[in-house]
C-alpha cells in the first residue's frame, strides 16, 4: 500500500471528538477555562487516555505529566514519529488552541485503524503540560523540561498567583508519571494548530507551512512609588507607577514599530497596587512580551528596553527591576518534516502557504532533540485566545488531513 490523495481523515468524527472535550471546563461564553493541573484538566486528560486506550495505544506519562499515547510499528527498534500539542486553555480560551492538534494526532490513529494501515515507525500521540503558562509561568513548561531547556525541580517550583506550587499541583490531580523526563528518542514530531492570525484567512489559505517560529522574551517589570493619595497629593511630589507603566507602554510600542516588519511587543498583564480609585499606585508589576524571527533583532528589543525603561523610572522618582521571566530562541523547522508537510498539502491538493509562527509551541522546544514541524490552519479574524476563537470544520479536516499525510509518509506505510 502507498500513501494516496484518496487517503484522508474522518473530519466529522475529529470535530464530534472537539465538540465532547469542549464540555469539559467550559468558559461563560462558548469557550473553554481548563487550565493545567486543575479538576478540568484532569477530567480532559481522563478524557483522552480512554479514548487512546480504546484505539489501542498503550499510555505511557513522564515526570512532568506529559502523557505519550503509542501505536507500535512493525519494526521494534524504530525510533517512533511523535505527533500532539497540548490540551489545557488560557482561563478565556478556546476549543481549538492545542486541542486541535491533540485530538488530530488521535484522529491519524483512528484513520489508520479503519484503513488497516501499518507503519514501519511506531507513531506517539502526545499531551504536553502547561503550554498555555498562565497559570504557572513560563509557557511550554513541561516541553521545555522534555528538551533540557528547564530543570524539573526548577519546574515544580514554579506558583500560580495563589502560591500553589506546580509539582504539589500536578501531584494533587494524581497526573505525575514515573518515567524520566527527556528520555524518550524521537524521530521526528508534528505539530497540528490553529494559526491564531489573520493570515490564512485572509490569503484564502486552508493551510500554513509553517517554515519558522518567532523568538521572544518575557520580561516582567517591576515599579516601585509610593502610595498617596490621590486628591491630597500635590503633582509634582507623586511617585505614580501607573504613570511609568503608561510611558513603558508606549516604549514597548516604539520599539516595536521601529524594527518592522515582523517584530512585536506589547504589554499584556499588569497588575497595579493597591488598585484602589483613590490611591496612586505605590508599586505595579507587568510583563512585557516583545517577539521576532531574527535573533538580533529580538536581543535588540530587550537590550534597548532594558537601556531606556531605567530613565523613565529615574524620571519620576521610581524605583525599577526588569526581570527575564521567558525566553526562546527563534525556530527553523527542520527542513524534511516541513517538505513533508508541504508536499502533503500538494498531493491534497489544499492550497497552501509558508508561515512564520508569531506564538511559541511545545514544537519549538522539541525542535532543539528532534526533527520537527508544524501545520496550521485558518481561524476566525485571526482570534486565539479568546472564547470567541473560531475554525470550521472544513479548516480543521484540511490541517488535519496534511498532518495525517505528513505524519504517516514520515513512519512509512509497511506493504
Amino acid at each position: 500500500m502507498t500513501l494516496t490523495g484518496n487517503m484522508r481523515i474522518n473530519g466529522d468524527r475529529l470535530w464530534d471528538a472537539l465538540m465532547e472535550m469542549a464540555k469539559i471546563g467550559p468558559g461563560v461564553r462558548g469557550g473553554n477555562n481548563r487550565q493545567t493541573l486543575t479538576d478540568e484538566d484532569a477530567e480532559g486528560r481522563a478524557l483522552f487516555q480512554k479514548w487512546c486506550e480504546d484505539a489501542g495505544m498503550t499510555m505511557g506519562v513522564d515526570q512532568m505529566g506529559n502523557m505519550f499515547f503509542r501505536r507500535e510499528g512493525t519494526d521494534p527498534e524504530a525510533l517512533p514519529v511523535y505527533v500532539g500539542s497540548h490540551l489545557d486553555t488560557q482561563p478565556t480560551g478556546g476549543k481549538y488552541d492545542g486541542v486541535l492538534g491533540v485530538l488530530g494526532g488521535l484522529e491519524i490513529i483512528r484513520s489508520l485503524n479503519d484503513m488497516n494501515v501499518k507503519t514501519k515507525h511506531p507513531i506517539v500521540v502526545v499531551n504536553w503540560t502547561n503550554e498555555e503558562g498562565t497559570r504557572f509561568a513560563p509557557a511550554m513548561l513541561a516541553s521545555g523540561v522534555f528538551a533540557g531547556m528547564h530543570t524539573q525541580d526548577w519546574a515544580y517550583e514554579r506558583e500560580d498567583a495563589e502560591g500553589k506550587k506546580f509539582g504539589d499541583e500536578l501531584n494533587r490531580i494524581g497526573w505525575r508519571g514515573d518515567e524520566e523526563v527527556g528520555a524518550r528518542k524521537i524521530h521526528a514530531m508534528y505539530e497540528l494548530h490553529i494559526e491564531q492570525g489573520p493570515i490564512l484567512e485572509i490569503e484564502n489559505k486552508e493551510v500554513g507551512v509553517v517554515t519558522h517560529g518567532q523568538g521572544l522574551w518575557w520580561l516582567q517589570v517591576t515599579l516601585t512609588g509610593k502610595d498617596s493619595h490621590t486628591g491630597s497629593t500635590p503633582m509634582p511630589l507623586r511617585k505614580n507607577t501607573g504613570l511609568g507603566m503608561a510611558r513603558i507602554t508606549e516604549l514597548v510600542h516604539e520599539i516595536a514599530m521601529s524594527n518592522q516588519p515582523e517584530a512585536v511587543g506589547a504589554i499584556g498583564h499588569c497588575d497595579v497596587y493597591p488598585n484602589s480609585r483613590n490611591v496612586i499606585p505605590g508599586k505595579t508589576v507587568f510583563t512585557i512580551d516583545f517577539r521576532s524571527p531574527h535573533l538580533d533583532v529580538l536581543n535588540g528589543m530587550k537590550a534597548r528596553l532594558e537601556a531606556e525603561a531605567p530613565k523613565i523610572a529615574h524620571d519620576l522618582g521610581l524605583e525599577i527591576e526588569i526581570e527575564a521571566v521567558g525566553h526562546f530562541d527563534p525556530v527553523t523547522f527542520d527542513e524534511n518534516c516541513v517538505a513533508a508537510v508541504r508536499g502533503a498539502a500538494e498531493r491534497l491538493g489544499y492550497s497552501h502557504r509558508n508561515l512564520i509562527s508569531g506564538a511559541g509551541h511545545d514544537a519549538c522546544w522539541v525542535n532543539r532533540v528532534a526533527p520537527t514541524a508544524m501545520v496550521m490552519c485558518p481561524c476566525v479574524d485571526g482570534l486565539s485566545h479568546n472564547e470567541d476563537e473560531d475554525i470550521s470544520q472544513e479548516w480543521a479536516t484540511a490541517g488535519a488531513d496534511v498532518l495525517f499525510h505528513a505524519v504517516v509518509e514520515t513512519a512509512q506505510i509497511v506493504e
